[in-house]
């Protein structure tokens, strides 16, 4: 026997669990990319972002150190040429400025500073005047400079190699002198160069571990898509399963019916039976249905309120006695007073859940049968146990026990296939759990616990 209520098995019915449909496996790969192209996007546009941010940054640091560079060498030039007092070569500190001879201008802070000074005197000469660099002294800042006393920067490209000029204006004696110092940047474009190798290097190998990462939490993330469509998949094909057999039985006898429609009912007396069955069967199934699918939407809520487990047990199983004695099965209640606080309406739903499938599974196995149930406190948690005297659960079967619409070959006629589902939802509402094993004498058992106070967790 199997511990769970369901349906014969029709093998005209397509397996859906066999493949996934060509259409939900393109919808899939569609989202996969859609996640990929958005985790991969994102990331790119912070890469960039923040590449950006980085390397202005960083061209300002350093286009502000080299200015600041240049002022401090100018400054020393001044005072060394006001010093000097014109002289071809300046009176200086050796150890700020040093005067190579056939080198353009003043070579500041030795040979490999890459920076040169020249000094626009007023009196109209430069200082140094041998062999300047062409473009260096700019007449139109010098000018300017003079008029203005501002000072001017420039960045020129000399000899294919690119320069920064600062022009400085400063009074001495005699009137406004005037200082432009250079520096050859090449060094700071290598900076900035390496700088963007290293942006672009690292943010494709950021880039590509994103979209690796993506690719793996795509998929994980489609888990319970997948798992969802597979879920309605089944359960569309369940239900209109189990749909078609009470509905097949009613066509029957309808045509049955018709072809003795001259008959008087007592020759006919079957044929209304089966159409009352399967209606009752049919009526039993949509209220199934519309409760899976109200919970399944949220829209259900539990109402707790003070009540007694044992009560319910024992209202519950009153009313089912006559169901079972027509069984040939008896029930037997073991229950204490178990007070809590929990949705009573539910509780009974469960109760007949768990009793009216163990009074069918203990009926198929032969008369003469009992189902014991029993209540009490364990571990300051509600305890109801529901046993039967059936051919128990098989080991593979165990697992899905409480799936929608699943039954084993060798389940017992009647049900809805969903009365188990609902129990543990019911069960898992509350806050509690439900679990189903065999019995050592046989037959199976299924346990419920729940907290006394189920209205923290509703």
């Amino acid at each position: 026997m199997t511990a769970t209520d369901g349906r014969a098995t029709d093998t005209d019915v397509p397996d859906v669990r066999t493949a996934e449909p060509a259409g939900d496996v393109a919808l899939v790969r569609r989202v996969r990319w859609r996640l990929l192209a958005w985790s991969g996007g994102s990331t790119l546009a912070v890469l960039l972002v923040l590449g950006v941010v980085l390397y202005a940054v960083i061209d300002s640091s350093l286009a502000a150190a080299a200015e600041q560079q240049l002022r401090d060498r100018a400054v020393p030039v001044a005072k060394s040429l006001i010093a000097g007092a014109q002289a071809r070569v300046p009176f200086m500190d050796p150890n700020v400025i040093a005067a190579n001879p056939g080198d353009p201008g003043l070579v500041i802070g030795g040979a490999s500073s890459g920076t040169v000074a020249f000094v626009a005197t007023p009196f109209g000469g430069v200082v140094p005047a041998a062999g300047p660099i062409d473009g260096l002294i700019n007449a139109d800042d010098i000018n300017a400079a003079l008029r203005s006393g501002e000072e001017i920067f420039r960045e020129v490209t000399l000899a294919g190699a690119p320069w920064r000029v600062l022009t400085l204006p400063f009074d001495g004696p005699g009137g406004r002198y005037v200082v432009q110092v250079a520096v050859d940047t090449s060094a700071e474009e290598r900076t900035l160069g390496v700088l963007v190798t290293v942006l672009v290097t690292g943010g494709l190998v950021v880039l590509l571990v994103s979209l690796l990462v993506g690719w793996m939490y795509a998929d994980r993330a489609l888990v319970p898509i997948r798992d969802a469509m597979r879920r309605q998949r089944e359960f569309a094909a369940d239900a209109s399963h189990e749909l078609r057999t009470p509905l097949a039985i009613v066509r029957g006898t309808v045509d049955l019916l018709r072809r003795h429609r001259d008959e008087p009912v007592s020759q006919v007396g079957d044929a209304l039976d089966d159409l009352e069955s399967q209606t009752d069967r049919l009526t039993d199934l949509v209220d199934d249905l519309l409760v899976l699918a109200r919970t399944d939407s949220g829209a259900v809520d539990l109402e707790p309120a003070p009540t007694d487990l044992a009560e319910l047990v024992l209202d519950t199983t009153t009313a089912m006695a006559a169901v079972a004695s027509r069984e040939g099965v008896q029930l037997e209640v073991d229950a204490q007073p178990v007070p809590l606080i929990a949705d009573p309406a539910r509780l009974r739903q469960l109760i007949h859940l768990l009793v009216e499938n163990a009074i069918r599974h203990s009926a198929a196995a032969g008369e003469g049968r009992s189902v014991r149930i029993h209540v009490g406190i364990t571990d300051g948690r509600a305890v109801l146990a529901v046993e039967d005297e059936g051919r128990g659960i098989r080991d593979e079967d165990l697992p899905r026990v409480f799936d929608r619409f699943w039954r084993a070959a060798d389940a017992p006629p009647g049900g809805t296939g969903l009365g188990l589902a609902i129990a543990a939802w019911i069960v898992e509402r509350h806050g509690g759990s439900i679990t189903a094993s065999n019995r050592s004498g046989g037959g199976a058992r299924f346990e419920v616990r729940l907290p006394r106070d189920a209205s923290a967790g509703s």
